[in-house]
């Protein structure tokens, strides 16, 4: 028990100082990518792959790990690249998004790099609609790019975003006068979430990152008399997110006196074992875990019922 102690001590002294660590990766000779080590399980080299029939082109086949077996996507493939010929010295990481854990196939592995959130900067704003980038950064002196999983995995298997009728029943009383902000990175999340709550009929402001949200909350503040709850009834975060994570934004907003009541739902892929321990440090409501329609209107109904008493 101790050294599981003292794991989640390691990895959460970080939560709420804007850092990460990133795992770099090669899908060809030269570009680098980064992945946050919290969404990575395991590294191996690429065992025997199973084909499957109909299958994504994407998917090179299934393998058998540990008594799970798991999809492995061509990650070059998946972007629109070239497919990878010869997997047999390739790796997989194996990661776990949305509630779900898959091999992701590359070229090679290089290391493990402490980064900060500050240093990790939006794509340049010519990478277009198709650009599968979230962020990018510089690592000695080479650009490292970070990937919009999301958006990758909703294009082999697209998720269906709309909550059952269920999922807004008792919410016809509440108050909808008050913004619901949505801070996050994946162009494909924010749709996701906008979809899903738009029937609440609460009006939704959308922003890319922590800096934004943060930004747009303490221009709200100066329009309240007493609390930014008179102008925001809620705000959902992603945790990942360039130039400020939501484990920051969330403690900056507990610090501040005029945006300290406002409630905060962490909604995030990061699924991990260590996620209860960082929402307690940096004083999240409530922690979700990407990407249930049901789960996240519950937990808005609940949050507003709560909020209001």
């Amino acid at each position: 028990m101790a050294g599981i102690l003292d794991t989640v001590n390691q990895r959460t002294q970080m939560v709420g100082q804007n850092r990460l660590e990133l795992l770099m990766f090669r899908l060809g000779a030269k570009q680098r990518f980064g992945i946050n080590v919290f969404k990575v399980r395991e590294v191996l080299q690429c065992p025997p792959l199973t084909a499957l029939p109909k299958r994504k082109s994407s998917i090179r086949g299934v393998a058998h790990i540990r008594g799970q077996t798991l999809s492995v996507i061509d990650l070059r493939q998946a972007m629109g690249g070239r497919p990878t010929e010869d997997v047999t010295n390739c790796f997989i990481i194996i990661t776990e998004y949305n509630r779900s854990v898959q091999g992701f196939l590359v070229h090679s592995v290089d290391r493990i790099v402490n980064c900060n959130w500050e240093d990790i900067q939006p794509p340049p704003k010519g990478a277009g609609r198709a650009s599968y980038l979230t962020a990018v950064t510089e690592v000695d002196g080479e650009m490292v790019e970070m990937l919009d999983v999301e958006k990758i995995l909703d294009e082999i298997s697209p998720t269906n975003a709309v909550a059952s009728a269920d999922a807004y029943q008792g919410t016809e009383s509440l108050k909808k006068d008050r913004v619901l902000l949505i801070a996050d990175d994946s162009s494909v999340a924010r749709a996701q979430i906008k979809r899903a709550l738009e029937p609440l009929g609460i009006p939704l402001e959308l922003v890319k990152d922590g800096r934004q949200g943060l930004d747009y909350l303490r221009d709200m503040a100066e329009q309240c008399q007493k609390s930014i709850t008179e102008q925001v009834c809620l705000l959902i975060s992603d945790v990942e997110m360039p130039e400020m994570d939501g484990y920051t934004l969330t403690a900056e907003i507990r610090a501040n006196p005029k945006l300290k009541d406002l409630q905060v739902i962490l909604h995030t892929s990061l699924s991990g074992v260590f996620n209860q321990a960082m929402v307690q440090k940096v004083g999240a409501n409530k922690f979700i875990a990407k990407f249930d329609p049901d789960e996240l209107a519950n937990a808005v109904k609940e949050s507003l019922m709560i909020e209001a008493g």
